[in-house]
């Protein structure tokens, strides 16, 4: 959620773009080292070659961000983007979008610089350090090549060096998903905790230099084999003499040629690479100058479509929500799977209670989903679901306490009095994983009648880890162009062992994960054993546990 430095300092890109073209226009101040770092230490450019994996393995390794780790071209103006967004609103991307036709007259240096000052000042340097973490890593993956990263994983310790983008952008990205040990790359100067955007070239070339020199150690003096530097072809400057014989042995270059080949990673699946389970953010696309200015052309008709799709849900009867949804653009398909109106209904139909949904969490409309699949009312359980969210919702919800006995108790009677949807996973998960599924629904003793669910997004994702923004997501979601579910009903698992042992924890354990399995293989998702807080504590540092207002008001 923007803070009063967000909201009230949208004229300081503009006064620092001002200064910065001033200063380009009257010449400004070149970039040099000076000192151990004068041009004597520079080498001429080394040929363009590749080393083997095996001539990586047991060394340190200094390798170029942009030009080894991420596939051609390169559009710095994507992820600046992503962060003026994510981290600022869609009013300070706009302001980026608007004054990206200036910034291009710009060299390429000083773009980037630009774009920096654009999308980070002002902003809070904790929020941006978040989308750095929980946003950014996404957008780097799917521009990363299989080539680069194994290259990176085979050497005993690696240093990653950024010429274009700021170390708090790529920091989260290159640390946790490619594994290298430390990256140099510009710093952001902050007063009070809120960034200026700004970034002295003569300061950021001596900082990064000497961070290099102390990552390096004992391979500058020649021990332990020396560094290996892995650097682009066209690169010069600060980034070229990094890569010298003064701090790397020998250096590797790579053209834009060489790399068009090279495998994207998701598609590659690079085994010694950590999967994307989770990730944070709204924007569901790489915003490139075409793509963000179709956005903002979108986004009034895309809020009214938004509003006018969820009050058809919560007005109209569930049956009719399937012709409109499709006249205005929503895909829905039912997989011919097990109706459940079978055996697994016949308590039901005999006045003995309702029948109990498992699926797995996608977004907040997975009941409802539900519901019109089913063509008639159900009750959904919740954890932490926005008084937003609750008002619209066309369907009952019942807010859970995370005190076991008491749930169960309470799902218990909800089950009773009619059919109850539950979302096992406490989360959602945007991506191919389902996390470890809750058991208490298998504690219930009822018949489980699982729900696979999936969705597409074209625009926007529906979800979000900021407790300020979660009532926004049914907006979002439904803000897309072409949103889609696809809704699979499984055959029915039995619970009457479990009924017969007393409902032990142990019993319902195991059909948790049995129906876990069934959801995964109709899917093809990979099962997991992470949970909520494993997300949480990933995206936003916390436990996802929201405390209500009155409670901290009481402890102050």
């Amino acid at each position: 959620m923007p803070t009063k430095h967000c909201s009230s300092s949208l004229w300081k890109p503009l006064l620092a773009l001002c200064c910065l073209l001033l200063r380009r226009l009257a010449g400004g101040r070149h970039l040099h080292l000076g000192g151990r770092m004068g041009k004597s230490a520079i080498s001429s450019d080394p040929p363009p070659l590749s080393p083997s994996l095996d001539r990586l393995h047991g060394r340190t390794l200094v390798v170029d961000v942009e030009a080894w780790l991420l596939r051609p071209p390169v559009q710095e103006f994507s992820y600046f983007m992503v962060v003026a967004v994510e981290a600022g609103g869609f009013l300070r991307g706009l302001l980026l979008l608007l004054l990206y036709p200036v910034l291009c007259l710009l060299g390429d240096g000083s773009r980037g610089r630009a774009m920096a000052t654009v999308a980070l000042v002002g902003l809070e340097e904790k929020e941006v350090a978040r989308v750095g973490r929980a946003v950014m890593p996404k957008f780097f993956l799917e521009a990363a090549a299989v080539e680069g990263v194994e290259a990176v994983r085979a050497a005993r310790r690696s240093v990653a060096v950024s010429a274009t983008f700021p170390r708090v952008m790529v920091e989260g990205f290159l640390r946790e998903y490619v594994g290298v040990d430390a990256v140099v790359g510009s710093e952001v100067r902050s007063v009070a905790g809120v960034l200026t955007g700004l970034m002295d070239e003569e300061d950021a070339a001596e900082v990064a230099a000497r961070r290099l020199r102390a990552l390096l150690g004992a391979e500058m003096e020649g021990k332990a084999g020396g560094a290996v530097g892995l650097i682009g072809a066209e690169r010069s400057g600060t980034v070229h003499y990094l890569f010298s014989r003064y701090y790397c042995k020998e250096t590797f270059t790579v053209s834009e040629a060489d790399k068009r080949g090279w495998r994207p990673l998701l598609q590659g699946k690079c085994a010694s690479c950590k999967s994307l389970v989770f990730h944070d953010g709204r924007l569901a696309f790489s915003p490139t100058p075409s793509a963000a200015l179709a956005v903002y052309a979108y986004l009034p008709f895309g809020v009214a479509l938004a509003v006018f799709r969820i009050a058809t849900m919560s007005l109209l009867p569930y049956r009719a929500t399937f012709l409109v949804a499709a006249l205005t653009g929503v895909h829905y398909r039912l997989v011919a799977g097990h109706a459940p109106r079978d055996a697994a209904g016949a308590a039901a139909a005999e006045g003995e209670g309702g029948r109990l949904y498992v699926c797995n969490h996608r977004t907040l409309l997975d009941p409802v989903i539900v519901a019109t699949a089913l063509g008639k009312p159900v009750t959904a359980v919740t954890y932490s679901l926005s008084r937003v969210s609750e008002m619209i919702a066309p369907i009952r919800t019942a807010r859970l306490t995370r005190d076991r006995e008491k749930d169960q108790r309470n799902m218990a009677a909800l089950l009773a009095r009619g059919d109850l949807v539950v979302c096992p996973e406490g989360t959602t998960c945007r991506e191919g994983y389902l996390l470890r599924f809750s058991p208490l629904f298998a504690e219930l003793g009822a018949d489980v009648n699982p729900v696979a669910l999936d969705t597409r997004v074209d625009m926007f994702y529906g979800t979000s880890t900021k407790p300020a923004a979660k009532w926004m997501d049914p907006f979002y979601f439904m803000m897309n162009p072409r949103p889609a579910y696809r809704v699979e009903f499984l055959p029915h698992v039995v619970a009457a062992a479990l009924a017969e042992n007393g409902g032990r924890r142990a019993d319902s354990i195991g059909v948790a994960n049995r129906v876990q399995r069934q959801i995964g293989e109709a899917l093809g998702f990979e099962l997991t054993r992470m949970t909520r807080k494993d997300k949480y504590m990933m995206l936003a540092g916390n436990e996802g546990v929201v405390v209500p207002a009155a409670h901290i008001k009481a402890k102050n």
